[in-house]
């Protein structure tokens, strides 16, 4: 037991150990690069054939991962594969793959137990099995360790499971896979230990939990403070929008107390893979134990509605100025859920778009970072990115500011656009049509 345990810890800290990561999407692609960077040769694992041949190809289909970076991870001991099989060569497997929502907002962990049912005939003695897809308390426990264990492999003996969070900022530079500190939780001692390291080669700061519950539990906290606060800070902005008071204004006064108190921002509405959906998750899992998460889903109802709220101010803008929503030609500026990036999960731009178009609006948009519209599984606009000069602008009869990317002219929309409704904030000193929202 302890032989073959010793024998994959010394393989990560020589290097020598070969990394599969299972699912290269805004997590997996990251830490590819990052193992790849140290030294180990990595295996990168996903089931879409195009996306695994561009990768092949050094080509990069993520804006903040340069093909670049791809190409010479390619040269230094880089595959993609839609193979398998291959699974069995592998020392570490690391699954980064989607856990969304379904319709009734409650887990869809059919990517999570696929992956594993696809892994399962070709794992073998003294490998490590690492989730770091975002999930409820208990699913490495009930889902991976029976799968992991059903071929005979007798998990923390010749076989180890950890749980350990992924904790991507895409589009944010001040952190990278390296300096973000990464928990992990470890079925057993024996299994945390090799967790460990595995991870402490590529990461600075590795913390321990005393299991793969608390592992998964912290990352649901993290996630639900993100989400309760935005949702205090959406309600507080409505209120103070009614008292003449500009919540902006209101935070970063807020923020001088140097304790206490964390800024955050209002918005149009929660996006991206995390902070819309992950509260659900433990919200999810509480009913098996008569619990009922209230501060989750009442933040869940603040936010949802935003999008509403956006349309609410958009509507009174035209109304000011005499026209009605139906007919009108809106242009939504930015589509991703945040800015700088151009991932587009979850985000309320598209909830926007879509109640925009819903009232008989002519909805178009314009995001450098998204020159289509892509294939989404719940969304869909036949649309290009409009571009953002001085005739297109007056062309519209709104613009709706959704994402505040950089790389947006403000000066420009405020001296072309007839009407802006402004959901980030960016307009502090709004000329007569800004409206904010």
């Amino acid at each position: 037991m302890t032989d073959i345990k010793q024998t994959v810890v010394e393989k990560f800290k020589s290097r020598q150990a070969l990394i599969g990561i299972v699912g290269l999407g805004y997590v997996g692609l990251p830490l590819m690069l990052r193992y790849n960077a140290i030294g180990f040769n990595v295996l990168g694992i996903d089931i879409d054939d195009a996306k695994v041949d561009k990768l092949n190809a050094g080509q990069s289909y993520i804006e903040h991962i340069p093909a670049a970076n791809i190409a010479k991870a390619r040269q230094s001991g880089f595959e993609a594969t839609t193979d398998f099989t291959r699974v069995s060569e592998c020392d570490a497997l690391i699954l980064c793959v989607p856990t969304p929502l379904n319709k009734y907002r409650e887990p869809d962990m059919s990517f999570v137990i696929n992956t594993t049912d696809a892994l399962k005939p070709y794992l073998r003695a003294g490998q490590v099995v690492s989730l770091e897809s975002t999930t409820y308390p208990g699913t490495t426990e009930e889902e991976l360790l029976p799968r992991v264990q059903e071929g005979g492999l007798v998990v923390g003996e010749n076989i180890y499971l950890v749980y350990s969070p992924e904790r991507e900022d895409p589009g944010n530079p001040n952190f990278e896979t390296r300096t973000i500190p990464k928990v992990i939780g470890g079925h057993t001692p024996q299994c945390l230990e090799v967790g460990v390291a595995l991870y402490e080669q590529a990461i600075d700061q590795v913390v321990q939990v005393s299991s793969t519950k608390a592992a998964e539990m912290t990352k649901l906290l993290e996630n639900i403070h993100r989400a309760v606060n935005i949702g205090l800070v959406n309600e507080m902005k409505i209120v103070a929008d009614r008292m003449g008071i500009d919540i902006f204004e209101v935070v970063d006064a807020a923020a001088t107390k140097p304790f206490g108190f964390t800024p955050y921002y209002p918005g149009p509405g929660l996006g991206g893979h995390c902070i819309p959906i992950d509260p659900f998750y433990l919200t999810w899992k509480a009913r098996e134990y008569g619990l009922h998460t209230r501060f989750i889903e009442l933040s869940g109802e603040v936010n949802q509605a935003m999008p509403e709220y956006v349309l609410g101010k958009l509507m009174d803008g035209l109304n000011e100025a005499g026209k009605a929503l139906k007919g009108s030609r809106i242009l939504v500026l930015g589509i991703a859920y945040k800015k700088n990036v151009d991932d587009m999960r979850e985000s309320p731009s598209v909830e926007i778009m879509e109640l925009i178009e819903a009232k008989g609006g002519v909805v178009a948009y314009s995001d450098p970072h998204v020159p289509e519209f892509p294939k989404m599984r719940e969304h869909h606009f036949e649309l290009s990115s409009e571009p953002l000069t001085a005739e297109n602008l007056a062309s519209f009869d709104a613009v709706v500011l959704a994402t505040d990317h950089d790389k947006f002219d403000y000066a420009l929309i405020e001296a072309k656009a007839k009407l802006v409704v402004d959901s980030r904030g960016k307009y502090r000193t709004p000329a007569a049509h800004i409206i904010k929202a």
